[in-house]
């Protein structure tokens, strides 16, 4: 299996290159040269493997650089009950006909980042130690992220990790859990500004091929292949929950800022899972939904990226969006660089909304949108606690509300739940009056000392700290 850049350099590399390189050399990102296909039988006999086996029959399509035997391990190590809570690891729940919540939070921080750090954290140490070789991961965070990545890397032989984040814009919860860490390996950044800011700083650096190679930087953000994948094997595992048998479509709902849970999703689709919808919900930050309504893709500036109160999807530049429209033109890299790079660099947007491609968005790759506000959040968390006694947090609300507005009768309706609801606790008292239930183990975390520095949105400032703490 070789990998491609979306935005057309010539090399083709192999899974375990791109597993620590992150961004392609032309700033594109990393997909398969094809999607493997999966035809009936081998979703008969892939229906009743325990999670682990799951995962390695789906990564073993896209990791032939990785001897068999050692990729069968690291998914036995990753994806145990212990970790994850329960025995089918990603637990499916009807809420109500049709309408199913897939719980992908039971990990170590209580998100669905679990699902692939855990993954990521094993296959890094598993490659540097085979090569003899150290990382740097430098990340971007709006809450979720840089917790999952920060809990699977700490103590990992060979690996450090530079986590920035905006400084004041996640929940207490979500700065408690990473910057209570004091793990010699983990540096935490707050940066003056939003997520955007910080996922552009990552992208700079990541095209400063000189600085990259010199301190082997690398990346745990959904721009790295690795991690993308680890996430298609729920959405297979969602389906077989939500099925009896294989020929009948399940539709998904994913709460979604940076688009990478969702990508999972589309790629899911393109190897064969029968999915018929692929519902992408976003919050009031709505570049998305607005892209799948109009055509039109606009990104906002910092001052216009709202502050809300599911702040893991307060995000205006959807980094894992160009994969999608990789396919969407049909794979024209020449096509995709004009958008990305000419128009979206030099105007902040491109408009497909005239272009015959636009509508196979919808008709050929099922996607269609929904968006929430702050009301509609606490109007779902209410009515979900009150008519199925079920606990949610406002990211979920988000695609359980932009779910219901895309039901089709007979086509199960699978929500991606994203994180539990203490992450998140003061919008759940807002909406119902009371704390919602903690782990014992994150009793009293927010009063735990913090390791953070501050530093102001600027590549140069955080090469400046990587470069101090690597030398």
């Amino acid at each position: 299996m070789n990998y491609l850049s979306t935005r057309g350099h010539p090399d083709r590399k192999r899974f375990c290159e791109i597993l620590l390189e992150g961004l392609a050399p032309d700033g594109g990102l990393y997909l398969p040269e094809t999607y493997p296909q999966v035809d009936t039988d081998t979703l008969a006999k892939w229906r009743t493997l325990p999670y682990n086996e799951l995962a390695f029959e789906i990564l073993s399509l896209y990791i032939d650089d990785i001897p068999a035997a050692d990729l069968k391990a690291i998914c036995a190590k990753t994806y145990t009950a212990e970790v994850f809570g329960s025995d089918e690891i990603v637990p499916l729940r009807e809420l109500e006909d049709g309408v199913y919540l897939e719980a992908l939070s039971n990990g170590p921080t209580l998100a669905f980042k679990d699902m692939a750090m855990q993954l990521l954290g094993n296959l890094f140490e598993y490659e540097l130690a085979r090569r003899g070789a150290e990382l740097n991961i430098l990340g971007a965070t709006s809450g979720d992220t840089g917790s999952a990545a920060e809990y699977a890397m700490r103590g990992k032989k060979g690996v450090r990790v530079f986590m920035t984040s905006p400084d004041g814009r996640m929940s207490p919860f979500q700065q408690a859990q990473m910057f209570s860490l004091q793990d010699e390996n983990i540096h935490n950044i707050a940066i003056t500004g939003v997520f955007d800011d910080c996922q552009d700083i990552v992208k700079a650096v990541s095209n400063d091929l000189g600085f990259k190679r010199k301190y082997r930087i690398g990346t745990v953000n959904s721009i790295n292949w690795a991690r993308l994948l680890a996430q298609v094997v729920y959405y297979f595992a969602g389906y077989f929950q939500a099925t009896a048998s294989n020929d009948k479509p399940v539709s998904f709902t994913v709460p979604s800022g940076n688009f990478g849970n969702v990508c999972a999703g589309h790629v899911a689709r393109m190897m064969g899972l029968p999915i018929q919808t692929l519902v992408v919900a976003t919050n009031e930050n709505d570049v998305l939904d607005e892209f799948f309504r109009t055509g039109v893709y606009r990104v906002r500036a910092a001052v216009d990226t709202h502050e809300t109160s599911s702040p893991s999807m307060d995000i205006s530049k959807a980094s894992n969006f160009e994969r999608f429209v990789f396919d969407l033109v049909g794979r024209d890299a020449a096509r995709l660089r004009q958008l990305f790079v000419d128009d979206l660099g030099l105007r902040g947007s491109f408009d497909l909304s005239a272009d015959p491609v636009f509508q196979q968005a919808a008709e050929r790759f099922g996607f269609r949108s929904g968006r929430s506000t702050h009301a509609d959040r606490l109007a779902m968390i209410r009515d979900t606690e009150k008519r199925f006694a079920t606990l949610i947090d406002p990211h979920t609300a988000d695609g359980l509300k932009a779910a219901r507005e895309q039901l089709t009768p007979g086509v199960p309706m699978v929500v991606l739940e994203t994180a539990l609801p203490i992450k998140f606790a003061a919008t759940v008292v807002e909406a119902l009056g009371e704390e919602p239930a903690r782990p014992k183990k994150f009793e009293g975390i927010e009063a735990l000392p913090k390791r953070v520095v501050q530093l102001p949105a600027d590549a140069e400032a955080v090469k400046a700290y990587i470069a101090e703490h690597c030398d």
